[in-house]
């Protein structure tokens, strides 16, 4: 099937509504597992030509980034940079593409070392606060932040009380389902329409597997983020009334089993969650891209990967979150960069995202990344994006399962140890679809998991 690549008609209504209540709703987030997808190389043709020739040798500030790519984020960045070293000539910034695994475990690492980049892209936006450099000094107008981020300031600091400016938003991201259209349409089987239960989308899914030959019916990207939009759309809340963690309630635990069950009667591959150990992370793309399954329940993120990778292989599209007895929710999410206060350049490093922040400059990211800005001026001008119809049509499914997100999501996003949730999900449920563990005995580990890295966390 062919994809004409056509001009997204500027929605400014959309993008509006959609920045408008994700940071509503996110305006206390101090943490978010954006969980993205995983490049499958460190490194890439951006990240070896980083380093620009027309730097004057021996006086330049060298300043590192290490980026993740969910698509070609990295490259659109080094590119977008040239114009900054251009006005800049004794300023050099070499981008470091790494894989989405080198964020969330390594980077952690380095940074409690006092080493690492002078910045980095990152989706723990509020877990990482610590690090973090105050650009507020070192901006020429702190003002234009305000007025243009300020809805999304907030998820990078420490608490109420804190007014530094630590990150620029690269995207917002919503989670939820990508099919493939075309072997619904081979198999002759209608997509369940919005409003169907998770059991009616595993139905439809099987028959077309079952139809087209296709060794499984669908897949989750190995995260607890990921999960967490199934376990809310359940009834899990995640949090007592007090503000505590209090994960495994019976919508939780009704997900787990439903879950495990899936991998057990072939409705998903177990190389995904029961391949890796830990809190790893590992996307379903892979397996997307070959047609090897029907569903990936993943992101908004993915689409300029998908837009790119599969191109007339197939036909796929975005789909309304499946339903719950407690309703229909994705997950909020996003990524910003960041400048650490170990950076021995803090006030090129200012400039640096300084520049990328700017109306044209941003607004150029956003369209040659397919991401969702979180730039006010922007969100209310439009954007043109140069996409597939494909492309077009999920993402503004993806703009649409905002007003569907239930509390509990904003909330999770909103905590600051939701990491340590997330990778107790991952880890104990891995292990039950593995084998290792029973149902029971992972959702008990899931909870003292999460009680002594919360303890452990705020004892740092």
């Amino acid at each position: 099937m062919t994809h004409p690549r056509t001009s997204v008609a500027r929605t400014p209504v959309g993008l509006i509504a959609f920045l408008f209540i994700i940071a509503t709703a996110l305006g206390c987030s101090k943490n978010d597992e954006k969980t993205a997808s995983q490049p499958s190389n460190s490194t890439s043709p951006a990240a070896a030509a980083s380093t620009p020739s027309s730097s004057p040798s021996g006086s330049a500030a060298e300043l590192r980034m290490q980026c993740y790519g969910d698509g070609n984020e990295c490259e659109v960045t080094r590119e977008l940079l040239a114009g900054f070293e251009k006005k800049h000539p004794n300023i050099r910034v070499v981008v470091d593409v790494v894989p989405y695994k080198a964020i969330l475990e390594n980077l952690p690492i380095q940074l409690a070392a006092g080493e690492g980049p002078d910045m980095a892209r990152v989706t723990d936006l509020g877990g990482l606060n610590k690090y973090y450099l105050d650009l507020r000094p070192h901006l020429k107008d702190p003002a234009y932040w305000e007025k243009n981020f300020g809805k999304t300031l907030d998820w990078y600091r420490a608490g109420r009380d804190d007014r530094g400016i630590y990150g620029l938003m690269t995207q917002l991201t919503v989670t939820g389902p990508i099919v493939n259209k075309t072997l619904f349409d081979q198999a002759g089987v209608a997509m369940p329409a919005r409003g169907a239960t998770w059991d009616d989308w595993v139905a439809a899914t099987h028959k077309v597997a079952k139809a087209t030959e296709v060794p499984f019916p669908m897949a989750m990207d190995r995260s607890g983020h990921r999960f967490a939009g199934l376990a809310i759309s359940m009834g899990a809340k995640y949090f007592d009334a007090d503000g505590n963690p209090a994960v495994v309630d019976d919508g939780f635990r009704n997900m787990a089993k439903k879950f495990i069950d899936w991998h057990k009667d072939g409705t998903m591959p177990k190389e995904i969650w029961g391949g890796s150990g830990g809190g790893q992370y590992r996307d379903g793309m892979k397996e997307f891209q070959n047609a090897h399954i029907v569903m990936l329940i993943t992101g908004s993120w993915q689409i300029e990967r998908l837009d790119k990778n599969v191109g007339d292989a197939f036909d796929w599209v975005a789909v309304p979150n499946p339903c719950g007895p407690a309703g229909c929710s994705g997950i909020p999410g996003g990524a910003g960069l960041v400048v650490f206060k170990h950076t021995k350049h803090p006030k090129e490093a200012a400039l640096v995202l300084d520049y990328l922040a700017r109306e044209e400059v941003h607004a150029e990211y956003m369209v040659r990344t397919a991401n969702i800005p979180a730039h006010a001026a922007i969100t209310e001008k439009g954007l043109d994006y140069k996409l597939s119809l494909a492309a077009k049509t999920s993402l503004n499914t993806f703009m649409g399962e905002v007003s569907g997100i239930l509390p509990p999501a904003y909330v999770l996003q909103g905590y600051p140890y939701n990491r340590a949730i997330y990778n107790a999900t991952v880890s104990r449920l891995g292990q039950s679809v593995a084998g290792e563990l029973s149902v029971d005995n992972a959702l008990k580990r899931i909870t003292a998991d999460i009680n002594e890295a919360v303890k452990e966390a705020q004892r740092k």
